[in-house]
């Protein structure tokens, strides 16, 4: 495929220099469908991006975009803060009789801003005021956002670095497979928790991802997972659960924390819980913790009733039936074997690759091949993108809709890519 760049102008002339994706893809793009985007000189790409996780469903996704245009043609509530509307309504009993009550779980719903690090504050600021504490235990290479107080519990340099201010009350512990398995499993946490002279406040919460997607698909085990949860209960710190980007189905099942059975005592969730990419998202957690004063935690676009309405239909679509967890399995299954090949043909390269569901990582030893791999993989029409402190991981998230031929054809692209970067 031959590129042209697009010719200086006003994304160069008056976007602030913080633009990033537009960088690695030098392309305006004007139309998307399905798992396709097209740019407006009519080139074609396959995405295994996905809105950075917020596409599970596609783009243009059409059960979506017809509730969606039905409901604005019909003047339905757009803008609602936190007043009752037909549109919430429908969400809330579609997300309790799609996904809460068939796992058992009995979380209330808080609407907080409508962004991922909106959910991670007001989880944070929940924590906090439940327990009477301030202290926050976060794992290494986590990400939970760009605010100061997601910033503070996540461990990627430049991004803290770019707070300003120094980034207080939260301590980082090892992730699971840190030490690479010199170390068992919370050594260092619960010595420091036993120890009055460590110098470790005593935490009001965890905050974890199962999988860290910025942090370079590194995957927990299901019995870290298990040891983890059986650490705060017997300590008395509340467990978060970020499922921001590996939450609606992304690991297979709609939580990324139901291969463990652990049931979190408050669980973030945003990017495609609205379905259509639409900015939204929810704090979860246990009854019993629900003491907020009314308008104690508030923001003016909690309540995005067009997202309500997409939500819906992609829990009714998608939810109802079990059949999406089943088939993101199987297209992770596809991922798997092409990836198992990728890394015995370039083992030279150091190559190696995990994941689950539908969110794969290759790493190399050389951070520098991931970006020319994406790189390249652009040129060829694929379009994928690195994770990892160093951005030396390869990172693939296509939508969970993606049909078996496409993601065969976006994962013979990836092949090539590496075969003509090595």
């Amino acid at each position: 495929m031959t590129i042209t760049p697009p010719a200086l102008s006003v994304f160069e002339t008056l976007e602030s220099e913080v633009r990033s994706y537009c960088r690695n893809w030098p392309a305006v793009f004007d139309r998307a469908q399905g798992a396709r985007l097209t740019d407006e000189d009519g080139h074609t790409y396959l995405d295994f991006f996905a809105g950075a996780g917020s596409l599970n469903y596609g783009h243009n996704n059409p059960v979506m975009k017809r509730a969606l245009i039905d409901y604005i043609e019909r003047d339905g509530i757009t803008h609602g803060l936190d007043m009752a509307t037909t549109a919430k309504r429908a969400f809330l009993e579609s997300f309790q009789n799609n996904v809460l009550r068939p796992r058992d779980l009995p979380y209330k719903v808080m609407f907080p801003g409508p962004t991922g690090t909106n959910a991670v504050e007001a989880a944070l600021k929940l924590a906090r005021k439940v327990k009477g504490r301030e202290s926050i235990v976060s794992f290494t290479n986590a990400f939970h956002g760009m605010s100061l107080g997601s910033l503070a519990v996540t461990g990627n340099a430049f991004k803290r670095a770019g707070a300003g201010i120094p980034l207080v009350h939260g301590t980082p512990m090892p992730f699971d497979n840190y030490l690479d398995g010199r170390v068992p499993d919370f050594l260092w946490f619960e010595r420091l928790l036993e120890d009055q002279g460590s110098g470790l406040n005593k935490p009001a919460a965890v905050i974890v991802e199962t999988v860290q997607g910025e942090g370079g698909i590194n995957v927990a085990r299901p019995e870290w997972l298990r040891a983890l949860s059986d650490l705060c209960r017997r300590r008395d710190m509340l467990l978060i659960v970020d499922d921001i980007q590996m939450g609606c189905g992304r690991t297979g099942a709609f939580f990324s924390f139901e291969e463990a059975g652990i049931t979190p005592d408050i669980v973030t969730l945003s990017k495609s819980i609205s379905g259509y990419g639409l900015p939204m998202s929810l704090c979860l957690f246990t009854p019993e913790l629900d003491i907020w004063g009314p308008g104690e935690h508030n923001g003016t676009f909690r309540g995005n009733n067009p997202a309500f309405v997409t939500a819906t239909a992609a829990l009714d679509a998608y939810w109802a039936d079990g059949q999406m967890e089943k088939q993101t399995l199987a297209r992770g299954e596809q991922i798997e074997q092409t990836l198992l090949a990728i890394c015995d043909e370039h083992a030279g390269l150091g190559a190696r690759f995990r994941g689950r569901g539908l969110v794969w990582g290759v790493e190399f030893t050389d951070p520098a091949r991931a970006a020319a791999i994406c790189a390249r993989a652009f040129e060829l029409g694929l379009l994928i993108e690195t994770s990892g402190p160093q951005s030396e991981v390869v990172k693939l998230l296509p939508p969970l809709t993606i049909t078996p031929d496409e993601l065969d054809e976006g994962l013979r692209t990836l092949a090539r890519a590496v075969r003509e970067t090595a």
